[in-house]
């Protein structure tokens, strides 16, 4: 005797007393009236019939097995909790009525296993309405072929395991998994965006510091030349309001447009604004081409200085005299820019060249890397820059 045996109180007993330590299901399969049906009493069933019945039922892993040309049902307690609200009524159920709602589904599998071949199916998702609405469901089992006493394809039996929670947690999981990639992707180009910023708002304040020394620069020499030239300090203040104001336009250009290129026709626009008092009083030509910060505050600071002393001494100072303001740019980038008066009063060169005139030729010819001429003709004054833009 294999050593297995050793201590275990054998023994038999009939289908009824079987049935009877099932639970509710083996209660139900005694009191079902089986004469009935084709498979007829109990006590007249097949022995491959009560061996493989009490073999269902005494089974604690979900299992049913279905026998005959009805493929009536039984199954174990462990089963019911898959017939959900089916479950009363479920013993003795041919199969096409008790799973009507998925039978298309599992049919193929069905004919499978009666054909004889066992069949194992992994998740197979399912929609049935077992408690009287439609769920997803999914179950993990085997379909195996029950042969009678003479070897004959009779039924078949389903050992089954439902692993809809399973798969939904696996479901959840993936979700959860992708949606934290997708939060770590918009996390990470957060960052970059965040360290590129950082390093744009590094080069912004480098540039508006180095933009902010050179337009003090500018000021203070505005100032400290101004004062050093004028003959009063009321003119000396008067003369600094001015030319600071014409920076400040200048830099209210410069503002609108960020700190980058500035149209010229935009700056010279504003600094003659002061000055337009008639109609044609300006005549301005010259191609579109943009200026940088420097040569933008630069060039508005020359005209001001010039359409200043226009206005005291030159073709501004009456209703008949006019400029003619023009600039060219070469293909190759050289720059020509022209201020040319005339119709005006007759013009004497100054008998002292002050600060507007070393500006105007020196300081904002040095921003285009060129140099500015002033030249005091009978007709009216001329100005002309000369330099690059890049």
């Amino acid at each position: 005797m294999d050593s297995a045996w050793v201590g275990v109180q054998g023994g038999t007993a009939t289908l009824e007393g079987i049935l009877g330590t099932c639970g509710r299901a083996g209660h139900e399969v005694l009191g079902f009236d089986w004469s009935t049906t084709s498979l007829g009493a109990m006590e007249t069933w097949s022995q491959s019939l009560v061996t493989t019945v009490a073999l269902t039922l005494s089974s604690r892993q979900p299992m049913c097995m279905w026998w005959g040309h009805e493929l009536y049902n039984f199954h174990n307690d462990a089963y019911s909790t898959m017939l959900g609200k089916r479950a009363p009524g479920a013993i003795g159920r041919p199969a096409r009525f008790l799973w009507d709602d998925v039978w298309d589904d599992i049919l193929p599998l069905i004919r499978q296993a009666l054909s004889g071949e066992a069949v194992w199916r992994e998740d197979l998702p399912l929609v049935m309405t077992r408690n009287g609405y439609n769920e997803e469901t999914w179950f993990t089992f085997s379909y195996s072929p029950v042969r009678d006493d003479a070897g004959r394809v009779v039924g078949m039996l389903n050992t089954v395991t439902e692993t809809t929670q399973s798969v939904l947690d696996r479901q959840a999981l993936v979700k959860a998994n992708a949606d934290l990639a997708v939060e770590v992707e918009r996390t990470r180009e957060a960052l970059e965006h965040r360290i590129e910023t950082d390093k744009r708002n590094r080069v912004l304040q480098r540039e508006l510091t180095h933009r902010m020394k050179n337009t003090l620069a500018m000021v203070q020499a505005v100032v400290s030349q101004s004062i050093r030239h004028s003959a009063s300090l009321d003119d000396a203040m008067r003369v600094v309001s001015e030319r600071i104001g014409a920076l400040s336009k200048a830099q209210d250009i410069l503002t609108k447009n960020s700190w980058e290129t500035t149209d010229i026709r935009e700056v010279v626009s504003a600094a003659i604004m002061p000055h337009v008092d008639v109609a044609d009083r300006f005549r301005i030509s010259g191609p579109d081409l943009y200026l940088t910060a420097q040569q933008s505050l630069g060039l508005a600071l020359a005209i001001h200085e010039l359409g200043t002393n226009a206005a005291k001494y030159g073709a501004l100072s009456d209703g008949a005299g006019r400029v003619e303001i023009s600039w060219t740019l070469a293909a190759e980038g050289d720059f020509l820019f022209s201020w040319r008066e005339c119709d005006g009063p007759e013009v004497e060169p100054p008998s002292r060249r002050g600060f507007g005139s070393r500006l105007v030729e020196r300081i904002v010819g040095s921003y285009f890397s060129g140099r500015g001429e002033l030249s005091y003709e009978a007709e009216g004054v001329l100005f002309t820059l000369t330099g690059r833009i890049e």
